[in-house]
């Protein structure tokens, strides 16, 4: 039966990892960090959560986008991002493209609406652009109204005008051509203009234009890092490319060759570390002493060397967890009921739990034990179930399921969780909603399937 609560070898195991975890802490330490809770961190709380409450009841953002967008910036009153708002309303942006502004950029949120934002939408206005073309490009670019007003604000906004026209007639030509030799802002366009002709997508461009991103403001060294990633066959549309080019611009070849021979050291062969870049560059930016310390926090959770590296190759991202949030997630799946050996065969499974958010993993882990009655040896087999969206996927599939148990249609026992959640919708709706020939059931089971997925 399943249990929360901890007994006899669980509670033993539990008190071990929690010690491991606060060891290198002493006791004064460790009884000042829990004794009181800041003013400040108070005060940060009540700031995200007003912060949330308000772009939900005022653009109608879901409460996991409103959370997210907290964490980024902060408001405890709405007066001024009122009036961003109703500037941006007055301006002829769109709901749905006020939306999209501050999902990208909700800094601005909190710059003066009358003294920082009116001026460079006045000044873009005055230029002769049209309402039209404004809104299209501020609402695909926001970060262009954090730049300072005049000549870098306004050949920025004229690039990106002609660049989003030029897609629109799929038909492409030199642009600025004009732009002086050896100018930052010149560099920066002709080398996104480059990046662009590859393949690199709109949304990724922009950001690099507006940005302070060195890659994209020098000549030489760009026309290198970007030749050695384009050899390295990194695809030019993904966000990886984008990465990879930053990582190799900004440290010189002696350091990467430091980072890769401290990896060796740890066992891995050099076409490792290479295929480990390929799936996540920024892996890279890791330090050689976090590199080597995510190497023994993995050892200390009970896997062997072999295994560590197995782990580390399939999922380099680990490598920029901290030890601390490792262990915090050995301690959730210990809470949950798995033993150790259990948890070391999920981490190698799915080495993707190993990030995950203590409170993700419980979420996940008691809804299909405890609304679905299954064991939790299922999440051991089939530990994806960690990374699939609750609400889009797991939820509208279990129901379904529920719905065909209480009509007695699939037997006694639950059909296996591999099964349900592993596939594809049109697999899963092939195999338990569009094969009974009862031609009133169908369209209910489908009716159960759409009502509980959420888009």
């Amino acid at each position: 039966m399943y249990s929360l609560k901890l007994h006899g070898k669980k509670l033993g195991e539990l008190q071990k990892w929690r010690h491991m975890s606060f060891a290198v802490q002493n006791e004064s330490a460790f009884s000042n960090s829990f004794s009181s809770v800041s003013s400040a961190a108070i005060d940060g709380r009540k700031g995200k959560n007003f912060t949330a409450s308000y772009l939900v009841e005022s653009l109608g953002l879901t409460s996991k986008v409103a959370k997210s967008i907290s964490m980024r910036v902060i408001f405890e009153d709405k007066g001024n991002p009122d009036s961003v708002l109703s500037l941006f309303r007055s301006n002829g942006f769109t709901k749905s493209q006020i939306s999209s502004i501050v999902m990208d950029y909700p800094q601005l949120l909190v710059l003066d609406a009358e003294k920082s934002l009116a001026p460079k939408l006045q000044f873009l206005l005055s230029r002769g652009a049209s309402r039209s073309d404004l809104t299209e490009i501020v609402s695909t670019v926001p970060e262009i109204l954090g730049r300072k007003a005049g000549q870098t604000i306004s050949r920025y906004y004229d690039f990106i005008k002609e660049v989003i026209e030029a897609d629109k007639s799929s038909k492409y030509e030199t642009l600025c051509q004009s732009l002086p030799e050896g100018n930052r802002q010149g560099n920066k366009i002709r080398n996104v203009l480059v990046l662009r002709e590859l393949g690199v997508p709109q949304k990724l461009l922009f950001s690099l234009l507006i940005s302070d991103a060195q890659p994209v403001c020098g000549k030489e060294n760009f026309e290198e890092s970007l030749k050695k990633v384009v050899e390295m066959g990194f695809d030019p549309t993904t966000s990886r490319f984008v990465h990879a080019l930053k990582v190799i611009y900004k440290y010189s070849e002696k350091t990467i060759e430091e980072k890769v021979n401290v990896c060796k050291g740890l066992g891995f062969a050099v076409e490792d570390v290479w295929k480990m870049f390929k799936k996540s560059p920024t892996f890279m930016n890791n330090s050689e002493k976090k590199i080597v310390q995510t190497f023994e926090t993995l050892k200390k959770c009970g896997l062997l060397e072999d295994e560590v590296l197995s782990v580390m190759k399939r999922f380099p991202q680990c490598i920029g967890a901290s030890e601390k949030k490792i262990l915090n997630t050995i301690e959730t799946f210990l809470c949950l009921g798995f033993s150790k050996d259990e948890f070391v065969i999920l981490a190698k499974r799915f080495p993707q739990c190993l990030i995950l958010s203590g409170k993700t993993v419980t979420k996940k882990t008691e809804f299909v034990v405890k609304k679905m009655n299954w064991p939790l040896k299922s999440v051991i087999s089939t530990p994806s179930m960690l990374g699939y969206s609750l609400e889009k996927r797991t939820v509208p599939r279990c129901n379904v399921i529920k719905a065909l148990m209480a009509k007695g249609l699939l037997g006694s026992e639950l059909p296996l969780m591999s099964s349900v959640l592993v596939c594809s919708n049109e697999e899963f709706l092939n195999r338990y909603v569009r094969n009974h020939e009862d031609k009133e059931l169908v369209p209910e089971l489908m009716a159960i399937f759409t009502r509980n997925c959420v888009s």
